[in-house]
């Protein structure tokens, strides 16, 4: 008996892989392809957030949640209050943080007074500090760190540096505004700075009132503060803002 050389082993060895790799794809075209063929794979806690409420309401879509990211913070309302806040064809600057006021005053009822603490005594508003963020943040589950934002806020906290926000409103040199004296009136914060509860990222809100002149104005402008304070009873004089 003659055993092939080492040569025509080779061969026989290939043509025999190549022929039952030949015959499983034949097999397999026959066979449609299973769910999980065509799953949709998370990469991250966000993207299984939003695979699985995509799953609520499709119960046929196929998905596919690695371990290690199929863990319940952060949340759906976060993720996505996270990408909305630094949305770049949303109006508005981009804030160094994606910060979310539709996320905390509205999802989560927060008051302004508790981050805009000196609002009710002080003429300024004021932003609140990174030891304020970081007394709900420093106590959060560390899953949360996923997000960007936190990340940020935590290196800001590690470094002790302030957060450099991108003011919104802002009024000229020559117009005196106390936000205390609004406040003790009983004006709410939404009649100057909008809808803040709703909106993910902040911009100056049109006004959605149409006055003697029939066009739509800026809030802050003069106009709209003289025709609020007509409707408020409020001082008309001049040296009430410009002094």
């Amino acid at each position: 008996m003659r055993w092939p050389s080492a040569k025509r082993s080779h061969r026989l060895a290939a043509l025999t892989a190549a022929l039952a790799a030949a015959l499983a794809a034949a097999l397999h075209a026959g066979v449609p392809a299973r769910a999980d063929d065509d799953a949709l794979v998370a990469g991250s806690v966000c993207e299984a957030q939003e695979l699985k409420a995509r799953k609520a309401e499709d119960p046929d879509l196929a998905i596919e949640i690695p371990p290690q990211f199929d863990r319940p913070f952060p949340s759906l309302a976060a993720c996505r209050s996270h990408e909305a806040a630094w949305d770049p064809e949303a109006p508005g600057p981009k804030q160094p943080i994606p910060f979310s006021h539709k996320h905390h005053s509205g999802t989560f009822g927060m008051e302004c007074l508790y981050c805009h603490s000196g609002t009710d005594r002080s003429r300024m508003a004021g932003v609140p500090s990174v030891e304020l963020c970081m007394g709900c943040h420093g106590v959060f589950p560390p899953e949360y760190d996923e997000l960007e934002g936190i990340q940020i806020l935590k290196d800001h906290w590690e470094r002790k540096e302030p957060i450099p926000w991108v003011q919104i409103h802002r009024l000229p040199e020559h117009v005196k505004f106390r936000h205390q004296r609004h406040v003790a009136a009983g004006v709410d914060c939404q009649t100057c700075h909008g809808p803040v509860e709703e909106l993910d990222k902040l911009y100056v809100v049109p006004d959605t009132r149409w006055w003697q002149y029939g066009l739509p104005t800026k809030k802050l402008e003069m106009g709209w503060c003289i025709m609020c304070h007509r409707e408020m009873g409020a001082s008309q004089d001049c040296l009430t803002c410009h002094y």
